[in-house]
């Protein structure tokens, strides 16, 4: 049979993958997981808007209760890194740990499906001449999500359809009033789901780490200000630092054993490399010598050239051809040719 189970979060995006599925033909399943309660998509309210369009489609809708694996992968994991002084990524860790292989688990033992879709803005090809299964940015540059997707398996790829890969974000929407779906005109999710739930990243940090008030230094040492938390900066920060100073000072260092925060100018948050660790390589073969790549190290960011050079331990270490700002460790460095996503990993604290 010609099945396929989408992942359904109530909005515009998975809905319209699912409608577009539905009219090609293909046999729709929706599922979607319960990942904690609350506000925003996938919490309470976006399973209600999920259920709601599997009965306007007339496809069967399943919930799998998936909070204490959320719980554990993505809760737990943030608290675990903001109260090391890093800055982790939850959107690649719940896209691997979380959502795709929960669903294709669930798709293959429970609804009799070897196939999964999912509306992120992504691509995928078969190279024949490798065997491997390749993931690409989206034809709508301005919402592709690759860079949360580095982390998916060659199984995964293998078995996941991407059907808003091709199109723009305007085409979605059109898509979806054409379908007469009632999420057509649902606004946009704009901030993660935690932020959704809990109003901000602060409140929701402060939920699980005490806050506790610490020195504010400048990189020689000397005290500029006082906080109330090493878990509520990052680096790279120059908003909200509640210190006056002659020139702009931004984070460029947390310091969570001694609880400090560490400050400097621009220049100071420059860096010529990094490492990443954890590395997935996705669309190639892991290489024995360094490669050249353009490397993204936040989502919104410019992909800029770089030579990664492969190390031990599923690592390797990225030098860029210019000196950049705010490399953040936690975060992750994703690394592409043209459109074509060839790996990526998690960066490390600076040595």
């Amino acid at each position: 049979m010609n099945n396929v189970v989408v992942g359904l979060s109530g909005g515009v995006d998975s809905s319209a993958a699912a409608a577009i599925l539905h009219n090609q033909g293909y046999n729709v399943i929706g599922l979607t997981l319960w990942l904690m309660k609350g506000k925003g998509q996938c919490c309470s309210e976006g399973m209600v808007d999920a259920a709601k369009l599997c009965e306007q489609l007339g496809i069967p809708h399943h919930i799998v209760d998936i909070r204490e694996t959320f719980q554990e992968h993505i809760v737990d994991y943030l608290v675990a890194g903001y109260s090391t002084g890093i800055t982790p990524l939850p959107c690649s860790q719940c896209n691997k740990a979380v959502k795709f292989g929960p669903m294709l688990h669930y798709a293959q033992t429970e609804l009799g499906s070897d196939r999964i879709a999912t509306g992120h803005y992504a691509r995928t090809r078969h190279d024949p001449a490798t065997g491997r299964h390749q993931l690409l940015r989206a034809v709508d540059r301005t919402k592709d999500q690759s860079y949360f997707l580095y982390d998916l398996s060659q199984d995964i790829l293998a078995r996941v359809i991407f059907p808003l890969g091709e199109q723009p974000k305007t085409e979605t929407r059109r898509v979806a009033a054409a379908f007469g779906l009632h999420t057509a005109d649902k606004p946009e999710s704009q901030d993660l789901c935690l932020v959704e739930a809990n109003g901000s990243m602060r409140a929701f940090l402060d939920k699980y780490i005490t806050p506790q008030q610490g020195e504010i230094i400048d990189q020689s040492g000397r005290v500029l200000g006082q906080h109330e938390g090493v878990h509520h900066y990052t680096i790279g920060q120059r908003k909200g630092l509640g210190i006056a100073h002659s020139e702009p000072l931004y984070v460029v260092a947390l310091d969570a054993v001694n609880n400090r925060v560490i400050v400097g100018d621009r220049e100071a948050t420059l860096a010529a490399e990094c490492t990443a660790q954890q590395v997935n390589w996705v669309s190639i073969a892991e290489p024995t010598a360094p490669i050249r790549a353009n490397v993204q190290i936040r989502y919104r960011a410019a992909a800029i050239p770089a030579t990664i050079i492969p190390l031990e331990n599923a690592c390797v270490r990225v030098v860029f051809d210019d000196p950049q700002s705010s490399i953040t460790p936690g975060q992750a460095a994703v690394w592409y040719d043209g459109d074509v996503l060839l790996g990526g990993g998690i960066i490390g604290r600076n040595p």
